[in-house]
């Protein structure tokens, strides 16, 4: 799967940018990174979100346990890749049919936090047990939110564009071609949230997100680490401590 979005909907992460002025290394715009993921991912579904963003997801080459799929209501659309085992429950606690899918099921999360509940959002992310990694952008307030399950087992990278926007996938190889070292796997058991001040962890909300410096010969140019925590995030499911 894959998500960019412009400067208007993501203040540019200064750690991926610093990640990548240290070691320059190519990149590609926006939009070739779409192009090339629509090529290399026959037949996949897109949707450009007019100038702020672009989403699109395949079925090519997913994972047995970690499904991808798509959804959108009320202008709230949301990517999702990975199983809920907690889905049936869920469903019924937000009266839900039960043939709603994990995605389905996120969105309506969301309006419920967004409309309705005096709660935050690290509430809403800590109820889901399972593998997971999603991103949802809502139109209507032009707000983000990106989430990855506590052990990270579903593999979520992001990085930053030649033309600076900033760019989410499930594909390390495919950042990589458009962002250089201006990558990072994406940090297990956190959120990002363009409306809440940008990245945090839902697991231990008061302790903040730092990021630190990749070496020279990796492929990512810095990882994210949890104040508090020995763990980094994870990269290719081998925990970097």
């Amino acid at each position: 799967m894959l998500a960019v979005f412009s400067g208007e909907v993501v203040g540019v992460p200064a750690e991926l940018v610093a990640a990548g002025s240290r070691t320059p290394s190519p990149k590609t715009r926006a939009s070739e990174l779409v192009t090339r993921f629509l090529g290399s991912s026959e037949p996949a579904v897109s949707m450009l979100l007019a100038d702020l963003g672009h989403l699109a997801y395949s079925h090519t080459n997913q994972a047995l346990l970690r499904p991808r799929s798509f959804a959108a209501k009320d202008e709230i659309f949301c990517l999702f890749e990975g199983v809920l085992d907690n889905l049936g429950r869920l469903s019924q606690q937000y009266g839900l049919s039960k043939g709603a899918n994990e995605v389905v099921l996120v969105i309506e999360a969301y309006k419920t936090l967004r409309d309705r509940a005096p709660y935050p959002v690290s509430f809403m992310l800590s109820q889901l047990t399972g593998s997971y990694a999603f991103v949802l952008f809502d139109k209507s307030t032009s707000s983000l939110l990106v989430a990855s399950d506590p052990e990270g087992k579903v593999p979520l990278f992001w990085g930053i564009t030649a033309d600076g926007c900033v760019a989410f996938s499930d594909d390390i190889d495919m950042l990589k071609g458009s962002c250089g070292k201006s990558l990072a796997p994406f940090p297990q058991g956190c959120f990002y949230s363009n409306a809440l001040g940008g990245l945090k962890c839902y697991e231990n909300p008061k302790n903040k997100v730092t990021a630190v410096p990749a070496n020279e010969d990796e492929i990512c140019g810095a990882t994210f680490k949890v104040e508090g925590s020995t763990v980094l995030t994870s990269l290719g499911g081998d925990l970097r401590v």
